[in-house]
């Protein structure tokens, strides 16, 4: 380990300090703005009121945008999932003909521009006579979030030891079982990883919602429509609920990581004694 002298660490140390300001100090300006009296957010405050969360929980068309886009997103994180699953295993593990441009086919859609994309599929859909709505969307994002999902499960593939499966084909176990019971356990970590960057992808995702949801309107597109005319102190209410939600499934999902490599750890140790 590096031996830092103390000048040093008090810059590295604003220097954090001032790089965490700027990612969170707009999202801090939301919250205050979310418990504004006023329809106009005024710093600092006249007084404090919570009005505007109840109206969004109390509003049936809010209920119902919010109900669409989490429908959406745990649709598109459990199947861009077990696709990510499958996908990964043939990005990462095994050696067969095409690998090499199914791995650059695979990164297309992420480089790609949302809007683009977006429209591309909106023109695909009314070209096959489809009416855009949120199943349509389901579509939109899979194309672009399981490639996503594929990366990050990839990664935990790269790092799984192929012994543990001959170990355990050695020892009698069929391939349902290895795979079962060998492989996605240790994937675990990185299956949990993909779905909540998945179900993220998708929740926030206003690029491709806009072209491809139709009359449908996930809470991204409320909240733009919102900023652009009729905008409420619910929009920073709302936008403040949304990004609540996304923390706490973060840290949720870092919470079940740690546990499992623990009582991974746990149980090795058990085994060797």
């Amino acid at each position: 380990m590096l031996d830092v002298s103390r000048p040093t660490r008090l810059v590295l140390g604003a220097s954090l300090t001032l790089l965490v300001v700027f990612l969170y100090l707009p999202i801090l300006t939301v919250l205050l703005a979310s418990f504004s009296p006023s329809r106009f957010f005024s710093f600092p405050l006249p007084a404090w009121t919570g009005q505007w969360y109840g109206r969004v929980f109390d509003s049936l068309s809010i209920r119902d945008i919010m109900a669409t886009s989490l429908t959406i997103a745990l649709i598109v994180a459990v199947v861009a999932t077990v696709l990510a699953l499958f996908g990964a295993l043939a990005f990462a593990r095994f050696q067969w003909r095409g690998r090499s441009l199914y791995q650059k086919l695979i990164l297309l859609p992420i480089f790609m521009p949302q809007a683009v994309l977006g429209l591309a599929l909106l023109l695909w859909f009314s070209a096959l006579g489809i009416t855009p709505s949120w199943q349509t969307a389901v579509f939109a994002h899979l194309v672009w979030i399981a490639p996503v999902a594929t990366l990050i499960v990839s990664i935990q593939v790269y790092g799984f030891d192929p012994a543990l499966e001959e170990a355990a084909y050695d020892m009698g176990a069929s391939r349902v079982q290895v795979f079962s019971e060998v492989t996605l356990p240790l994937l675990a970590p990185g299956l949990l990883s993909g779905f909540i960057f998945a179900f993220l992808l998708s929740w926030s995702n206003f690029a491709l919602s806009m072209f491809t949801t139709g009359a449908d309107q996930t809470v991204p597109g409320w909240l733009s429509a919102k900023m652009q005319s009729g905008y409420t102190p619910q929009v920073p209410a709302l936008a403040s609920v949304t990004t609540a939600v996304a923390f706490v499934l973060l840290f949720a999902g870092y919470a079940l990581v740690q546990w499992h490599l623990r009582r991974r750890a746990a149980l090795a140790a058990t085994a060797e004694a």
